[in-house]
């Protein structure tokens, strides 16, 4: 069963608390047990880690890869742009990362720049975003 590491960036823990006429009411524990949900159903193993720190989501980046994690979902949030060592992370790690949106960021702001070291980048789709990106993830490893 191909291994998943979800990883939720700056500032989701504050879903379905603020901005929610941007991103909805759902909180990031409802966002966890949907993924979960996804993934059961996709036939994927997934672990689900969040941070507000970037030096931890660099270390579990690297952790992961040195335990064969299979692929990553990233939502950087607040870490899109201006966060050099995650760019570099993402860039080295051995498995693909596709970099998922609940909205679409470019219409607030910048690219994200972590979106041009991922393999792909679903945005705008919602929860719903995860699972494309799971199944995503899923029949690229199938490939392979």
């Amino acid at each position: 069963m191909p291994r998943i590491l979800v990883i939720h960036g700056a500032g989701m823990n504050m879903r379905g608390k603020v901005q929610t006429e941007i991103f909805g009411p759902m909180t990031l524990p409802e966002y966890d047990q949907r993924i979960r949900g996804y993934a059961g159903e996709l036939g994927l193993d997934v672990e689900i880690f969040h941070s507000n720190i970037e030096g931890e989501i660099v270390n579990r980046l690297y952790e992961a890869n040195e335990r064969g994690i299979d692929g990553a979902i990233f939502n950087p949030a607040a870490f899109g742009s201006g966060y050099p060592a995650l760019v570099a992370a993402i860039s080295q790690v051995k498995f693909p990362t596709i970099e998922v949106h609940i909205s679409n960021p470019i219409r607030r702001g910048p690219a994200s720049q972590t979106a041009a070291v991922s393999h792909g980048i679903v945005a705008g789709f919602g929860i719903a975003g995860y699972e494309l990106a799971l199944r995503g993830l899923r029949d690229l490893l199938a490939k392979k």
